[in-house]
């Protein structure tokens, strides 16, 4: 039975809110006169992970609706556009978030890359959208795309421990390492898009980290690979359902923004934390 509006609301706050009691460094971010407004930055944070219990397309989509449907529970709630700049300043603060529900354990994770695409493929041909932002072609499986690519690593217990957001031509082996220096080191499963003899060893190396595909694996321990990156990669499915194949951002720090706040959900709600 999905929760009520009141009692999602009242779970994401207190989890904001203990985090910024917890680290009040980051709680301080404000240089200006206004340093303490009434309304706050865990409020800003709050509706915003709300999208996800709507199942809205855009930010301001969740904006509204919590404005009809829950204004008394933010009696200082300002216009969208004061809240979407407020939102867009705590970008930093939501990969901290983001960790922080996530926890550190050493043991085995799963590397894996979603593309972002900005446009149909029917626009390709005039698409400008993020270009001076880095977007870029790429093809998968399912065909070409213009956009960028998400790199995610997961723990076993499915939740996002680190991400990466880059041109969609870039190739999967390039943030591997900085996925790595994500973990405290372990055994990583990752699809063919990770192969090769350099990439093992310096992550190794570098992080203390094992990365296995299944190309590096002789042929009776492969079975068990795929046993043990089945478990994860449901994780990655639930999360990559989440994603819509149509952005609406404008702009790189509005996407990259988006794409966290809805890491951070998954994450709360594999968690336990809040009601899926």
């Amino acid at each position: 039975m999905k929760a009520s509006i009141n009692h999602q609301l009242t779970t994401i706050y207190c989890f904001v809110d203990k985090f910024f009691k917890a680290h009040p460094s980051l709680a301080a971010w404000r240089t200006s006169n206004h340093n303490a407004p009434l309304f706050t930055g865990v409020e800003v944070l709050t509706i915003a992970l709300m999208q996800a219990y709507f199942g809205c397309a855009t930010l301001k989509q969740t904006y509204l609706l919590v404005q009809a449907n829950a204004a008394s529970a933010f009696p200082q709630l300002c216009s969208y556009q004061q809240w979407l700049a407020r939102l867009h300043a705590l970008i930093p603060v939501v990969g901290h978030l983001v960790l922080a529900s996530a926890g550190q354990t050493k043991q085995h994770y799963v590397m894996d890359s979603k593309p972002i695409p900005v446009c149909h493929p029917i626009r390709h041909g005039r698409v400008r959208l993020l270009r001076e932002d880095g977007a870029w072609f790429s093809k998968t499986t399912k065909g070409w795309f213009f956009g960028f690519k998400l790199h995610a690593i997961v723990n076993q217990q499915g939740l996002v421990i680190g991400a990466i957001f880059t041109p969609a031509n870039t190739d999967d082996r390039d943030p591997a390492l900085a996925l790595a220096w994500s973990t405290d080191g372990g055994l990583a499963l990752g699809d063919l898009g990770y192969r090769g003899e350099e990439l093992r060893e310096l992550l190794q190396e570098e992080a203390e980290l094992l990365l296995l595909t299944p190309a590096d694996a002789p042929k009776p321990q492969r079975a068990l690979l795929r046993s043990l990156r089945e478990r994860v990669e449901t994780s990655f499915s639930q999360l990559w359902a989440r994603f819509v194949d149509l952005v609406y951002s404008r702009s790189w720090n509005g996407l990259w923004n988006t794409l966290k706040l809805k890491m951070l959900h998954f994450n709360l709600c594999q968690a336990g934390l809040i009601a899926a």
